[in-house]
């Protein structure tokens, strides 16, 4: 069995590492520069207890595979590569290969199960950085991350379990779950900040904005009819069990936008994390001011590759207190 890693980066990378270390059969699929160098000098991957190269096999596309049934491919790109992603693999791998989608937002699932029969949702909890070709860093020791799954959109079987397994001897602590999509959509409500990490200069204001972000995402789900995990149960199945620290003396700066604005990458995930709660808000008559506003702020910053922390929080919250003047003005009689 191939363990086929679709997207090399921050989590990518790490995880097809550590699985390799486990003793798995990995091959990678990157691109560009960070291609050339793991093909070069080897993927290098960074920890708080040191750096090891893994010499693994590297490819730009899965055509160049030869992919069976019996094979893993594990979707690590960010959402808005997916579509893209998914229409090459259909032409290398049988439908009935298992798709594992270790990525951020609930969207990559149901693309996905459109071209293939196996899909399982994968929560990702896991702080990982990329910022430069041929190199990851893993934050957390000695549990790497949290990786808990289960088939989409509901159920668990022995593949589960099997890929549950291999993940908890790669360092990582997994749980096969029936319901994992309830546990995404918590997750996806924890991701709404990343674009105000990526885009905002980081002070209360910031954290303000986050909330009203936030508070939306919580009244769509209720129109939707969505079922969440509550974040009391949330935060006690991560508990105590990463231990962030510095690698090569740094602490980690941000989360997978912040990363995507920093290497200048030209693309962010924003469509699919706060666009998702915007989606929902137009379908179920939800205003979604807020989620709006900052991921127009995030993919307009990619697409010049505008450096992260550019934008003042208390900019945009003016622009959203003129928007709805009446919320402003509760906000100023109860301050």
């Amino acid at each position: 069995m191939t363990v086929v890693i679709y997207g090399a980066g921050a989590i990518g990378g790490v995880l097809g590492a550590r699985l390799a270390a486990a003793g798995e059969d990995v091959t990678l699929i990157a691109r560009g520069a960070h291609l050339d160098a793991i093909r070069r000098d080897g993927l290098r991957l960074d920890t708080p207890d040191g750096s090891e190269v893994f010499r693994l096999p590297a490819v730009e596309g899965p055509e160049e595979l030869d992919l069976g049934p019996d094979d893993l491919v594990i979707l690590t790109m960010k959402s808005n590569d997916t579509a893209a992603a998914l229409a090459r693999l259909r032409t290398a791998a049988p439908p009935e290969t298992p798709i594992i989608c270790a990525q951020n937002g609930v969207a990559n699932e149901r693309m996905a199960l459109r071209l293939f029969a196996n899909v399982y949702g994968v929560c990702v909890i896991f702080p990982a950085t990329h910022l430069e070709p041929g190199v990851v860093e893993a934050q957390s020791t000695p549990i790497t991350g949290l990786l808990d799954l289960g088939r989409y959109p509901s159920g668990v079987d022995e593949t589960a379990e099997r890929i549950a397994a291999m993940f908890k001897a790669a360092t990582f602590e997994s749980v096969a779950r029936p319901d994992i999509m309830r546990w995404k959509y918590r997750k996806l409500i924890m991701n709404l900040g990343n674009a105000v990490q990526a885009v905002c200069v980081r002070d209360d204001d910031g954290t303000a904005l986050i909330d009203r972000i936030r508070a939306e995402a919580t009244q769509v789900f209720a129109a939707a009819g969505i079922d969440v995990v509550p974040e009391a149960e949330e935060e006690a199945r991560r508990a105590n069990i990463l231990q962030v620290k510095p690698v090569r003396g740094r602490t980690r700066d941000g989360g997978s936008s912040w990363q995507s604005l920093r290497r200048r990458s030209g693309s962010i995930e924003s469509d699919y994390l706060n666009g998702e709660i915007v989606l929902l808000g137009r379908l179920h008559g939800v205003p979604t001011p807020a989620n709006e506003l900052i991921r127009r702020h995030a993919v307009h910053c990619a697409i010049e590759r505008r450096p992260p922390g550019t934008v003042p929080a208390r900019e945009l919250l003016n622009q959203l207190d003129r928007m709805d003047p009446d919320r402003a003005a509760d906000a100023g009689a109860s301050g």
